[in-house]
Formats: structure tokens, C-alpha cells, sequence
């Protein structure tokens, strides 16, 4: 590792003292800035200073380091440039709310207009493969995904298995696809790489949107094509107990975030989407923004209102700071935000679930806080999970088993919880009467014998 001069270092722990950082984590800092000008020293990248801190947050990213740890590298090298000391590759001077931008630029989900590349390029759709065939008629499909307002992540699973079926039929020509090729693939993925039946029947959902979407032309005969047979999946649900003893060893905001997913039986990205405005205090109740643009409203928790208004001012504080500081605090969905681009953005936009130490820099100079991402609250809980001792599979999905569980258990009518989970069949609602310890105390008898 190379070598760091006394006089930088001698600069910049007079800039940690400056800016109040613990001295605990003084010695961390300055590990992070040995790696990133070990880093510039040895790949030399010819790139400005902002882009010279991507990449070695990328390099971080690829050698498995936490998003904290990516965060506080992300800080001290923040740090380092306000000394103003050159150092090696480096071709202009960046202010520290530029850098620390650089670290959520490809990996977070939501669109953002300078982002270089677009988060639909994870499906892969957008990529140029050896077939321009097959590159335009997956063109054509994510035309259709979009005109339909799927979700991104349907664009992104439908596209991924269009580029494997790709792959497997080593390009052969779009227009020369038969059933038999699916069929061909659907077995490989049974046979050879023992898939799971949800996982088969994805890749089968899949390549029918493309073959009608994509190629323009029936599938033809399905009676032939493989189908697997789903097997009864028994949710996972916690008990009142150990729900208290995960929540015991998470802290803010993931807790509160976990008290919502359990109090109002939300899925995670309902939860980390929620806005200020979803919140009506006075009916006492939170609009959900579901599954296929479906809205639902459920009853908030009143053990939650403290939390959840200490949260609402907290959120109140950011978006104030960033109107003082001259920044647009928020960002908007779709076409809204091109409709108010300079308009000032109230505070029913704002993030219910913001990240406050990750801020963004659009081209127009206007700052955009990050809200909390669904990979956090997952690396939160895991240590959790464990720390609790509890020996279950436990996601985020879990608490929205274990609301619907609790319910059934307490007597509630189960048309009342399916309206509760925003299912759209009563079938899929049912499966938790699985989940329900039958209580009896005598033998079954014959209704004839009852008294």
C-alpha cells in the first residue's frame, strides 16, 4: 500500500476534529482514504475527482462491503477533498455532496435524470447482443410492458428470461421459434437445472408475453407444454414474542418500518414507498399504493402514532433544511415531475422513509434525497433475525404473513383480511387458515349427535 504523506495526514485530522467526527472513528476514516489513494495509485483512473470516487465505491461494492461501509469510505474520501490537497489522478475539485452522490448513481432503483444508465439495463433488454433480431423484438416487448404500466420488475424478469431462452437456443432467429423450443427449455430447466415449479412457471409466464407481445404471434398448442404442478406453500409466520425480539435489536427507522410491515400487513415495497400524504392522522387510518395500481387504506396501529408523527417531523426538518439550503427536496413519479420542474415540491411528496446521509445532484444543480431501499432494511434485519435467536427463515415478507395470521387467530372474518392484504382472490387469502392451529377439545362427532 502506498505510503500517505505526514503533511496530508497532519490536514486531514484537522478536517475530521473540524467537521465533529467521533475520534473513535478517526482511525476508520483514515483506512479508507489509504485504500482510495492506494486505489488512484495503482489503476490511475483519468477521470475527475467525482468519478475517481465511483469507481472505487464500485470496487468496494464488488469486494462484498456493506452499504455502510461503502457510506463511510464514501464520507472520508468526501472529507479528503475538502483539504484541497492534489492527489494521484485526479483533474478538478468536487465538493462533498457531489461525492457522496456518487455511490447510489447505478445501483438504486428509482429513475433519476442523470443517471447514465437507465435501471430497466438490468434486464438486459437494452443490451446489444450478437443477434439485432433478437435485440429488436425485446425491444418491442418492453414497448409493450410499458405501454401496459407493468412494473419494473416485470420488465426486468420477463426481459431476463427472454435473453436465457436466448442463450439456450444459441440465437437461433426470432421468426423461426416454435413450441417445441419451449418446450425444449422448459425441460432443461426441470431436468438438468432442477428448478423450482414457481420458477418454472415464471420462465413459461415469461416467454407466452413474448411470443404474443414480442414476436406478434400466438403461442400455439398448449397442452403440450410442460407445466409444473405447484406444491401448497405454508407461509412462515413469528409469534407476538419473537416479532418483540427483533425489533428489540433494530434501530431507527428499520424498526419502525418493521412495526408498519407487521401492524398494517404491508409488502416491502409499500412500505418503503410510502409518501407523507398516504398518513391521515384524523381517520386514523394509511393509504396503501398496491399491486397493480391498486389502493387499499388500513387501520394504523395506535401504539404506532408517537413513532409515527416523531417520524413525520423528523421528515418535515429535512425537506425545511433543503429549502433553506436552495434544493428541491424532493423528486416525483413519471410525468409529474416533468410537468413541475421548477415548481417547489410540498411536503406530501416527501418520503415517508428517507435516507438522510445519501443525497443525489441532478444536472440542474437541484439535490434529491434517497429513500430507504429494499436492500437495507433487508441487511437490517438479517443480524436481527439472529441476534433474536429465532431459528425461522425470516424476511420482510414474514411480518405480512404473520398480520394475516394474527387476525385469523383473534377471529376476524377472512374476507375482512383479504381486504386488508389486497387480494384479489379469496383463494390466495385462504392459505393461512393453514397457519392456524385447529383448538379442540373433544373428538369429532357427527352433527346428529351434538346436543
Amino acid at each position: 500500500m502506498q505510503p500517505v504523506p505526514d503533511a496530508v495526514m497532519a490536514a486531514y485530522s484537522s478536517i475530521l476534529f473540524a467537521q465533529g467526527i467521533p475520534p473513535a472513528l478517526h482511525a476508520h476514516f483514515k483506512k479508507w482514504l489509504r485504500y482510495f489513494l492506494d486505489f488512484c495509485a495503482k489503476y490511475q483512473p483519468a477521470a475527475p475527482q467525482s468519478e475517481q470516487a465511483r469507481l472505487f465505491l464500485e470496487k468496494l461494492r464488488s469486494k462484498n462491503q456493506s452499504a455502510f461501509q461503502c457510506q463511510q469510505a464514501a464520507q472520508s474520501v468526501a472529507l479528503y477533498f475538502e483539504t484541497r490537497i492534489p492527489h494521484t489522478g485526479a483533474h478538478d475539485t468536487t465538493d462533498r455532496t457531489t461525492l457522496l452522490s456518487a455511490e447510489p448513481r447505478v445501483e438504486r432503483a428509482r429513475p433519476v435524470a442523470t443517471c447514465k444508465a437507465s435501471p430497466f439495463r438490468e434486464a438486459g433488454y437494452q443490451e446489444k447482443s450478437d443477434s439485432p433480431e433478437w435485440d429488436a423484438v425485446l425491444a418491442t416487448m418492453a414497448e409493450e410492458i410499458k405501454v401496459r404500466h407493468y412494473s419494473r420488475k416485470t420488465l426486468k424478469t420477463y426481459a431476463l428470461w427472454s435473453r436465457h431462452f436466448q442463450r439456450f437456443l444459441k440465437n437461433k432467429p426470432p421468426l423461426g421459434l416454435t413450441t417445441e423450443d419451449v418446450k425444449e427449455y422448459l425441460t432443461f430447466l426441470a431436468v438438468k437445472c432442477h428448478v423450482a415449479a414457481s420458477t418454472q412457471n415464471q420462465a413459461f409466464n415469461s416467454l407466452l408475453f413474448f411470443f404474443r407481445n414480442g414476436l406478434k404471434r400466438e403461442f400455439g398448442e398448449l397442452r403440450g407444454v410442460p407445466r409444473a404442478k405447484k406444491s401448497l406453500y405454508v407461509p412462515v409466520v413469528l409469534s407476538r414474542q419473537e416479532i418483540d425480539a427483533i425489533l428489540q435489536h433494530l434501530s431507527p427507522p428499520y424498526s419502525l418500518a418493521v412495526k408498519l410491515l407487521f401492524g398494517c400487513g404491508l409488502r416491502q415495497f409499500e412500505c418503503l414507498q410510502l409518501r407523507v400524504r398516504d398518513f391521515n392522522f384524523d381517520a386514523g387510518n394509511l393509504t396503501i399504493h398496491g399491486k397493480g395500481k391498486k389502493d387499499r387504506t388500513v387501520p394504523l396501529p395506535e401504539s404506532l402514532l408517537p413513532e409515527l408523527k416523531a417520524q413525520m417531523r423528523l421528515v418535515a426538518d429535512l425537506h425545511h433544511q433543503d429549502l433553506v439550503a436552495g434544493y428541491h427536496g424532493v423528486f416525483l413519479d413519471d410525468a409529474v415531475e416533468k410537468k413541475y420542474p421548477k415548481a417547489p415540491k410540498e411536503l406530501v411528496h416527501q418520503w415517508f422513509f428517507p435516507m438522510e446521509h445519501l443525497t443525489f445532484v441532478a444536472e440542474s444543480g437541484e439535490r434529491r434525497r434517497w429513500h430507504l431501499h429494499e436492500s437495507d432494511l433487508q441487511r437490517a434485519l438479517y443480524p436481527a433475525v439472529r441476534k433474536a435467536c429465532i431459528p425461522k427463515r425470516v424476511t420482510c415478507h414474514t411480518f405480512r404473513h404473520s398480520f394475516a395470521t394474527h387476525l385469523l387467530q383473534a377471529n376476524y372474518d377472512i374476507r375482512v383480511i383479504q381486504k386488508l392484504l389486497g387480494h384479489s382472490s379469496l383463494k390466495t387469502t385462504m392459505v393461512y387458515t393453514h397457519c392456524v392451529p385447529v383448538r379442540t377439545v373433544k373428538e369429532p362427532k357427527s352433527p346428529l349427535d351434538l346436543e
